[in-house]
């Protein structure tokens, strides 16, 4: 599923979109009874190795992927053999496979895998079980999960929440709490914190802080804070921007944050398959504004190479302001 995701579950006032809410909210109630019990009745099997998830409580757009690469990092810097899980959302290969970056295409085996295979191994596995006992065989001696939270198929030595800690105006990380379809959350925020060890919000660089009363709602559990940062400055000179993730707003503010002469901006849906006429459309509007054409990583590993040699990529990196509380949390919790 290609999702354009709406800017008003993001807000808190329900009296945004309040026919549209109303009308989605019994598709919320069973799509949260459904992973409600699908959550209860699973019975997670031990890999016999740590395992880390990554995950988080909303449709798309916390960041959790540079949360998992910089988790990855972390742990292969303190000498722990981890490596990285994921299922492969939008590639054609089922696995057990080991992604590699030389050989396989976004189309193969997903965009962030692919992202998370630059920098660590990384697997792709529709049966996350059998990726596993496929990356232990192969060396693993811990596993970082990508987008993990509600797969219940292994047993979790630690499971992290991601949470996008961008909140201006009315926008508010879980909106007014509702379910998916009616609101951003995948389940109740309550139901999915219970089973959470420590919560990561994600600011964005030009944030100063995150939002006193964003931590307050995470009560006891521990409370990390790390900033989405450029991994190098934007490219010179006019630019059109677009972005295919699931709050391509973002990419637009952090460009302009970072000093892009940004002078037109595409969003797209999350995922999305750039069609030739879409990527024609991108170079007409950069022609006319005597510009280049700058994306993020992630959209970016998804064009043809054709397409990547004229366009630049923009990526962004995780970064934590207590790196070393947060690596040794990490070390004491996974062992």
């Amino acid at each position: 599923m290609k999702l354009s995701t709406p800017r008003w579950w993001y807000v808190r006032d329900s009296n945004h979109a309040r026919v549209t809410r109303t009308l989605l909210k019994p598709a919320s109630w069973l799509w949260a009874a459904v992973t409600a019990n699908r959550i209860a009745r699973a019975t997670p099997v031990d890999p016999g190795v740590p395992v880390v998830s990554i995950g988080n409580l909303t449709v798309g757009g916390s960041g959790k992927t540079p949360v998992a690469r910089e988790t990855l990092r972390l742990l292969r810097a303190a000498g722990v053999e981890a490596q990285g899980l994921s299922r492969g959302y939008g590639g054609t290969l089922k696995g057990p496979l080991r992604v590699d970056p030389a050989v396989h295409t976004a189309a193969d085996v997903g965009d962030e895998p692919l992202m998370l295979a630059i920098d660590s191994p990384a697997w792709i596995s529709a049966d996350r079980v059998a990726g596993a006992q496929a990356a232990v065989a192969a060396g693993a001696k811990a596993l970082v999960l990508d987008d993990a939270h509600q797969n219940m198929k292994l047993k979790k030595t630690l499971s992290l929440i991601v949470v996008d800690g961008e909140t201006r105006g009315d926008e508010w990380p879980f909106g007014d709490g509702s379910v998916f379809p009616s609101g951003p959350m995948r389940e109740p925020l309550k139901a999915g914190l219970a089973r959470a060890d420590a919560v990561v919000i994600l600011l964005p660089a030009d944030l100063p802080e995150a939002d006193p009363e964003l931590v307050a709602t995470f009560g006891d559990l521990p409370v990390f804070i790390a900033r989405l940062e450029p991994a190098r400055p934007p490219p010179p000179g006019p630019q059109v921007g677009f972005a295919g993730i699931a709050k391509p707003w973002k990419v637009e503010r952090s460009l302009i944050a970072a000093g892009c002469d940004l002078v037109d901006f595409a969003p797209f849906p999350d995922h999305a398959d750039y069609r030739p006429e879409d990527l024609r459309f991108l170079a007409g509007r950069a022609e006319l504004h005597g510009a280049g054409l700058v994306t993020t990583e992630k959209d970016w590993v998804r064009l043809s190479p054709e397409w990547r040699a004229k366009v630049v990529s923009w990526p962004v990196v995780a970064r934590f302001e207590d790196e070393a509380g947060f690596a040794a949390f990490l070390l004491q919790s996974s062992r």
